[in-house]
């Protein structure tokens, strides 16, 4: 068995950082994900330079391919399309990556059918939505890391919730959509949850007001997906909420039909301070087929790449572009143990800004992302609810 070494609890002080290395049992292959990963736990979301990532995120990549090489038939026959050998050594860069489209084509799992805990399913108004089966293992691990990501935006202590959606959304807990797998995520960081809409999607006015009126005197944390989040405290619902000047917001997804209406980020959240009060706004990305190791937007305005997660961006002819050039995102995720989708192209525009030197103090690279690729067919499930609305 490969020896390795925990990480330490403050690298920045440890000159002898130590790569880990990916343990495999000699006689199954077996990649001990969870123990890997976990060490990665040990310290703060943000804290690890390139310097002390690279090697540990690399190497722990690399065990997950073979992982699912081992595992998923259809996943194995693709690397050997591509003539890539899982059990040789390669650069981050030339993993291959899958298109994230691939999972509403195929049900691609690593695990035993009776070994599937819960089935997340992305949005949509038409075709084939995509299916995400997570085991046991994976689904506690993506908990465990979206609550240090989340933590360090919001602080350790679970805030008063207000969910800008409807109850209803997460009645069936066992196949969740990528919204309700959203709230039942985001949660965890709330206590004395109240819905902003009724089940009927309107705007629960008395319920809203009665939340401020025990609450809103302190931080409390919001949470919703961002055209839902607009609908109803900027357009339809415009000058019904105010009050929400100690509020956190947190969103993500669904900015179609912003770009549609000419609102940005910049001007969505500068509305939301001059009509309800809210100054406090980060919008975070990520994807259903990688839920867990989302990438938040600091104070600067800039998305993260956390401890437990990368970008690149990819040229028309999927070339890695320098920084600062506009390209295809792909996104890297040490979480996917049940399923292949630790490296995965998305159909969204975005662009490397910088790495360890972001002005909000934060280590890894980050960057921006600048919509949908023209033509591209994928839809998030808050635009889902815009056209549907």
């Amino acid at each position: 068995m490969v020896g390795r070494k925990c990480l330490p609890t403050n690298p920045e002080k440890d000159s002898t950082f130590v790569v880990t290395v990916p343990k495999f049992q000699e006689q199954t292959g077996h990649f001990d994900h969870a123990s890997e990963v976990a060490d990665l736990l040990a310290v703060a979301p943000y804290e690890l330079d390139k310097g002390q990532k690279g090697p540990v995120f690399d190497r722990i990549t690399q065990g997950l391919t073979r992982h699912h090489a081992a595992n998923c038939t259809e996943y194995a026959n693709m690397l050997r399309l591509l003539k890539f050998d899982a059990d040789e050594e390669h650069a981050l860069e030339d993993v291959p990556f899958l298109p994230a489209r691939l999972f509403k084509l195929l049900d691609l799992k690593s695990v035993a059918p009776d070994a599937v805990h819960r089935v997340l399913t992305s949005s949509g108004t038409g075709g084939q939505p995509s299916r995400i089966s997570l085991d046991a293992p994976t689904a506690a691990l993506q908990t465990r890391v979206l609550t240090r990501i989340v933590g360090d935006f919001l602080g350790k202590s679970r805030l008063p919730m207000l969910v800008i959606d409807a109850p209803s959304t997460i009645r069936d807990r066992t196949r969740f959509n990528a919204r309700a797998a959203g709230i039942m995520g985001f949660s965890m960081f709330g206590r004395n949850i109240t819905y902003a809409l009724n089940d009927d999607m309107s705007l629960d006015v008395d319920g809203v007001v009665a939340f401020l009126e025990r609450h809103g005197q302190a931080p409390f944390f919001m949470f919703g997906f961002t055209f839902m989040v607009y609908q109803h405290l900027l357009g339809a619902g415009a000058g019904r909420v105010r009050g929400l000047e100690n509020g956190i917001l947190i969103h993500g997804g669904g900015w179609k039909k912003l770009v549609d209406l000419a609102i940005d980020n910049e001007a969505f959240k500068q509305r939301l301070k001059d009509e309800t009060g809210l100054g406090r706004v980060h919008n975070y990305y990520g994807l259903v087929e990688q839920t867990g190791s989302i990438f938040m937007e600091c104070e600067a305005g800039h998305m993260h790449c956390s401890n437990f997660s990368d970008v690149m961006i990819r040229d028309a002819d999927f070339q890695l572009c320098p920084n600062g050039e506009r390209g295809l995102i792909e996104l890297v995720s040490l979480l996917p143990g049940s399923y292949p989708g630790h490296v995965l192209l998305t159909e969204d525009e975005g662009a490397v800004i910088g790495e360890d030197d972001c002005s909000c103090g934060r280590k890894g690279k980050y960057f921006q992302v600048y919509g949908r690729v023209a033509k591209a067919e994928v839809r998030g499930c808050s635009d889902a609810y815009a056209s549907a609305s």
